[in-house]
């Protein structure tokens, strides 16, 4: 009882993680259509640069975090402006091709900067674990949890109640009458990369405060990428739901189907679960059913 126990709480734990990554990915597809394979790079060079900072540079928390997230928001900025925005109005394979191509540069500017293949991240929450029920939880995993919650929740109010997150909303239901009432249309393509740089840097420190810094960070973003597609592509709800989903499924597959079946399971059970979604429900648990011919 108290391992299943333990496997469900750091299982919807780490979902949640894998939630507040993809809803980056959603934010992109809900505003310009652009499915980004960069996702899991993004959670990567978000992480290094973490370390560099707080490790390698020895810079307090207070300065570090700070400079992760203007990082982040340069990133975007940057991805945007000088390699997606040239191509508007091309073919949308070229755009998601376009992204590939910014993964595998950013997995290159990683390998240059940072050669080695593992390093931790300063402690950064209470190392005592936490007993809820019979189970034993360390600390890693409510904080985790808990911010992600936390940000779902501003996200949720910026998206309902700002002026910008109120025409990205728009122009993910209508992109030409956005632009015929006069908003920027470009710049809520830029905020919406931006967005979804900070969200993976965060989701990045995270996960790397559980279990360190590795290449397996690309991996990280690839399972999120399972979220969107069993929550929708263009549903941030279906994101919420589906990412203490996939980190239940993994979790407990990994804890009780590796004696039987040999270790690895664990890391493949998100990418089973995309190939039944997309076979049973392709448009996913929330997302808008559109089915077009190409």
């Amino acid at each position: 009882m108290a391992e299943l126990l333990q496997y469900t709480i750091t299982g919807i734990a780490v979902g949640m993680v894998y939630a507040l990554i993809a809803l980056g990915f959603a934010l992109i597809w809900k505003s310009s259509s652009v499915a980004n394979l960069a996702l899991g790079q993004l959670v990567l060079i978000s992480s290094w640069f973490t370390y560099g900072m707080l490790v390698q540079a020895k810079l307090p928390y207070w300065i570090g975090f700070p400079l992760t997230i203007l990082f982040a928001i340069f990133l975007g900025w940057m991805i945007e402006r000088f390699t997606l925005r040239p191509l508007i109005a091309q073919p949308i394979l070229a755009l998601i091709t376009v992204t590939l191509g910014v993964g595998y540069f950013l997995e290159g500017v990683v390998t240059f900067i940072w050669p080695m293949s593992v390093a931790a991240l300063p402690r950064l929450f209470p190392q005592e674990p936490v007993h809820i029920g019979p189970a034993v939880v360390s600390q890693e995993y409510i904080w985790a949890a808990g911010i992600s919650l936390l940000l779902f929740g501003i996200l949720s109010l910026f998206f309902k109640y700002h002026k910008m997150g109120i025409a990205m909303r728009a122009t993910a239901d209508d992109q030409m009458a956005v632009q015929a009432c006069a908003i920027p249309v470009t710049s809520v393509f830029s905020m919406s990369w931006i967005f979804a740089c900070v969200v993976a840097a965060i989701g990045g420190v995270l996960v790397s405060s559980i279990g360190g810094i590795t290449f397996g960070l690309v991996e990280t973003g690839l399972k999120s990428f399972s979220v969107v597609i069993l929550g929708g592509l263009d549903s941030f709800i279906g994101c919420m739901v589906a990412g203490p989903i996939i980190g239940l499924c993994e979790n407990l597959g990994g804890g009780y189907l590796t004696p039987l079946i040999g270790p690895g399971i664990k890391d493949i059970i998100p990418f089973i679960i995309i190939i039944i979604v997309m076979i049973v429900k392709p448009y996913g648990l929330f997302g808008e059913t559109r089915i077009e011919r190409i």
